[in-house]
């Protein structure tokens, strides 16, 4: 059961500069925000930046089948933007019922939260996603008029997200193309320092106890960072391959990255991340010679998930297969 979905505070860094880049965004919003708000349009970043703190309230979602699949023609050059959502359902036995639906994992939510019934959960998890998707669309909105393409990365913790970001974009900067960063972490600015070093502007969202970005987190940090018209968003997501599946952000693209450490069998123990993504990186392949690690069976195990999804493979450390990757990026 996942404890951190509940509630939780983000900290969204506060941006301060003596100059402020134009921003597409129109503030006379078509749909009514549950909190009123203000926007930085700062673009650069200061030595020390202060926090600001971002209040966002989330029940618990538990492992509900209620996900975003996302299964492109690889045919079609230009993919739909918008994921589809498919919703299980599954009836309730006699013995299920009389105890008040209530088993982990024997319900229609297949899990358990003390003194709610399945079918409330289920209207919770749908409420939820509701909400953070009708924002994720305003984001998409936007992101489509400005023609700025958003990539949200998603992994587990180690997998060498950030140095793979970190090396796209020193490469990225020599053609020239507007690039920006939103880092989510539960703690530190860490990652966010990292992809400062490299001169392109970042902003860091600290999720404190919370396992994943979602759009409203998105949609304040893009306000502090101003990205250029045609130009390329990076979204780090929190280090995890359950919660952020389920949670669009307005990307075009979900990029799942898996690191050869980690065992060829993660997309079927992690079935809707994968599902959901458009391309899965295969990183650290300089490890190959010392690790068991089987490349085809991994591509076998994630196309049986999901049957369209593209695969690269790479090392962020010695840039084997980085151009293939910068291609990938070009037409997207």
């Amino acid at each position: 059961m996942c404890n951190v979905c509940g509630c939780g505070d983000s900290q969204i860094e506060q941006v301060n500069s003596d100059h402020h880049h134009d921003h597409p965004h129109d503030h006379h919003h078509g749909h009514h925000h549950e909190q009123p708000h203000s926007h930085s349009h700062a673009a650069a970043h200061q030595e020390n930046p202060q926090p600001v703190i971002v209040h966002h309230h989330y029940h618990h979602r538990g492992d509900v089948h209620y996900h975003h699949y996302h299964y492109p023609d690889p045919s079609s050059q230009h993919q739909s933007h918008h994921q589809s959502q498919q919703q299980h359902t599954h009836e309730l036995t006699p013995e299920q019922s009389a105890h008040g639906d209530l088993h982990y994992g024997k319900g229609e939510a297949e899990t358990h939260v003390a003194g709610v019934s399945q079918r409330k959960l289920i209207e919770i998890e749908m409420d939820v996603l509701s909400k953070n998707n009708h924002l994720a669309s305003h984001n998409r909105e936007h992101f489509d008029q400005a023609n700025q393409l958003v990539l949200n990365l998603v992994s587990s913790p180690g997998s060498g997200k950030t140095t793979l970001l970190t090396e796209t974009l020193k490469r990225i900067q020599q053609s020239d193309r507007a690039c920006a960063v939103i880092e989510g972490d539960q703690q530190t600015t860490n990652d966010a320092d990292r992809i400062r070093e490299t001169g392109v502007d970042a902003i860091q969202v600290n999720t404190g106890k919370g396992c994943h970005l979602d759009a409203k987190m998105v949609h304040d940090a893009c306000h502090q960072l101003g990205l250029e018209q045609d130009g390329l968003l990076f979204i780090e997501n929190v280090g995890n391959l359950v919660c952020p599946a389920s949670f669009d952000l307005g990307e075009k693209y979900k990029v799942a990255i898996l690191s050869v450490t980690e065992g060829e069998d993660k997309p079927l123990k992690y079935p809707n991340m994968f599902a959901a993504s458009q391309l899965m990186i295969i990183n650290k392949i300089d490890l190959l010679p010392y690790v068991a690690f089987d490349v085809e069976a991994c591509i076998e195990n994630a196309r049986k998930v999901n049957p369209y999804i593209q695969v690269l493979e790479l090392s962020a450390t010695t840039g084997e297969g980085m151009e293939a990757w910068l291609d990938w990026l070009n037409n997207a």
